[in-house]
């Protein structure tokens, strides 16, 4: 279970997040959603651990956690970028592979086998040696899934992850998530896109511009 007490965020002397608390149990979908520049994606970096907060702190599981500076973030809490962030110059398996050999300390053949299996799980079949200018916006979303569940983590992050899909990709997103779920991953996604976060979440966090 995360939870969030009291977390604070300026940026230049301007509030963005205001004493936001808050509570994921453990298996269960938020959805964060509000207007740009509301602070959703903001949150979601300091929930990840890309950005510190001014005040404010994070329980994980009743214990104190800080994202930001915890040196096994990546194991804890994984992150689908919006821009999918996968590295050009690598095929999709190197793409899955590298963080579990270089972090977790995986051979080769183990961070293959469970790449392989986790690209069937998803659909991506016969991708594995294909590099990102191959794929369609779809399969780039779900090759940054895999990326993500290849180191396990305990949480789940998306940002904006249907933006720029059509809908039959969005509702593959969908289902990929609720599946995610069923296997009892706690995930956190950041959407504008209401009917999806309704659909999905088991609980849902209006933020609002502050003046």
């Amino acid at each position: 279970m995360l939870e969030l007490k009291g977390i604070t965020k300026k940026f230049d002397g301007k509030t963005i997040l205001d004493q936001i608390d808050l509570t994921v149990p453990d298996g269960q979908i938020l959805t964060i959603v509000g207007p740009s520049g509301a602070g959703k994606t903001t949150l979601l970096r300091c929930i990840s651990g890309l950005a510190s907060v001014d005040s404010g702190s994070f329980l994980l599981d009743g214990v104190a956690f800080d994202p930001a500076t915890n040196r096994d973030n990546d194991a804890v809490i994984g992150v689908v970028f919006q821009d999918f962030q996968l590295f050009p110059n690598l095929t999709v398996l190197q793409n899955v592979t590298l963080a579990p050999t270089m972090v977790l300390k995986k051979s080769g053949s183990e961070a293959e086998q469970e790449a392989r299996k986790l690209l069937k799980q998803l659909n991506l079949e016969g991708k594995a040696d294909l590099f990102p200018y191959e794929l369609s916006g779809g399969q780039k979303q779900r090759v940054a899934i895999v990326r993500a569940l290849a180191m396990h983590p305990k949480l789940l992050c998306y940002d904006e992850p249907t933006s720029a899909l059509d809908p039959d990709l969005r509702r593959e997103v969908e289902q990929i998530i609720l599946d995610l779920k069923q296997e009892g991953m706690t995930q956190i996604v950041v959407t504008h896109d209401m009917p999806f976060a309704e659909s999905i979440a088991d609980q849902m966090l209006r933020v609002e511009p502050k003046a």
